[in-house]
């Protein structure tokens, strides 16, 4: 399986610069490591579950963003039997805006899981990886940052530093090169020396990406490994890692209705299961509708509308859909409709998570809506 990522070393090779690069890696690390709050060890009792919360929180989203949400995330569940009895709004309202929402039900599913099995994280690959939400990758990270496990954690780091390492020409987005990467770097890691911790390296590799080898423009001159690098010697780094071409995103219309009753604004839930499965949204119908539609579909509802104002267009971007939204704002008298809720301004902000998608909507309804229930 190996043998497909590499043209320029054999396997035996790969291996043995791999574990080199490592090494010099986590002596760079104890020098530049970035000081981050889930990095902090104490208090010891709940390091594992601060890692595998950070974890979960930083796939697909930028340190940066994620460091406030995991204050406030740990402030509202310090520990493993807190997550297990989270409200399930409280949680989905901490996780508002940062996106990929699965991830919040996962760690819930995941935190109730453990604490039938005794409340605590199992200290072995095997035992994270039973665990609801708990990946490959994230129980090569926990595992080893954790737990001192020699696990590596691949993901688009561990994928653009080592393809660029060893000058690899495996598709990265392909399963079977995802898994030969592993496959070479236990390798590599069972080879570390007494005192570099698996973890470390993890970490090193993670801060490399972010800060060094990045994803375009490598700033090769400040990196640790560029004497081994295969890709830096040959001046060809920006051409690592290969990659197949993305589909397009899949484009949906939607028609957004702000609906401002009595001072306040109507929302509903959508399905737990699904995309943005549990929070709560404006109203909206799938194609782009004109005003006398959207006001048919209201008065279905119970709704007696008072005509239909046009809101500017607006855009969300998912991982494989393209949303491309119309929007009204009408002022409504009539019954709400069963399954809706009726918010104010404080509700709207502090009880009710809204998804980033609405984010243009939100400040339109603001605008036309009490700070207190009527």
């Amino acid at each position: 399986m190996i043998t497909e990522l590499l043209s320029s070393f054999s396997e035996g090779e790969a291996a043995a610069l791999a574990g080199q690069a490592a090494v010099r890696l986590g002596d760079w690390y104890r020098d530049n490591a970035r000081r981050l709050p889930w990095r902090e060890k104490e208090p010891a009792e709940s390091y594992p579950y601060r890692v595998w919360v950070s974890e979960i929180m930083l796939q697909q989203t930028r340190v940066e963003a994620v460091i406030p949400y995991y204050r406030r995330f740990l402030a509202a569940f310090p520990d493993i039997p807190s997550l297990a009895a989270a409200e399930d709004d409280k949680l989905r309202k901490l996780w508002e805006g940062l996106g990929y929402y699965s991830r919040a039900r996962n760690l819930k599913k995941g935190a109730a899981y453990l604490m039938e099995r005794g409340g605590r994280l199992p200290a072995d690959i095997d035992g994270l990886r039973q665990v609801p939400g708990i990946g490959a990758y994230t129980a090569g990270a926990v595992g080893s940052i954790a737990f001192g496990l020699p696990e590596p954690a691949v993901d688009g780091n561990f994928l653009r530093v080592f393809s660029r390492l060893l000058a690899a020409e495996g598709d990265i987005a392909r399963p079977a090169v995802k898994a030969a990467f592993r496959e070479l770097l236990r390798a590599a890691y069972a080879s570390l020396p007494e005192g570099l911790p698996a973890g470390d390296v993890n970490q090193a590799v993670m801060d490399l990406g972010a800060g060094v080898c990045l994803p375009k423009n490598p700033r090769c001159a400040d990196c640790p490994i560029r004497k081994l690098c295969a890709a830096a010697q040959r001046e060809q780094a920006p051409l690592f890692p290969v990659k197949g071409e993305k589909k397009p995103r899949r484009v949906e219309e939607k028609t957004v209705l702000v609906i401002v009753r009595a001072g306040e604004v109507l929302l509903r839930q959508r399905p737990e299961q699904g995309l943005l499965g549990g929070l709560w949204e404006f109203p909206n119908l799938d194609g782009k509708l004109p005003a006398p539609e959207a006001a048919a579909w209201l008065e279905g509802q119970g709704l007696t509308p008072e005509g239909l104002v046009p809101l500017p267009p607006a855009k969300h971007l998912f991982t494989h859909i393209e949303w491309r939204m119309t929007g009204f704002l009408t002022l409504c008298s009539g019954s709400v409709p069963p399954g809706w809720q009726a918010a104010d301004r404080t509700a709207l902000r502090e009880r009710y998570p809204l998804p980033s998608a609405f984010k243009a909507y939100r400040k339109a309804a603001e605008k036309e809506i009490n700070d207190e229930p009527v």
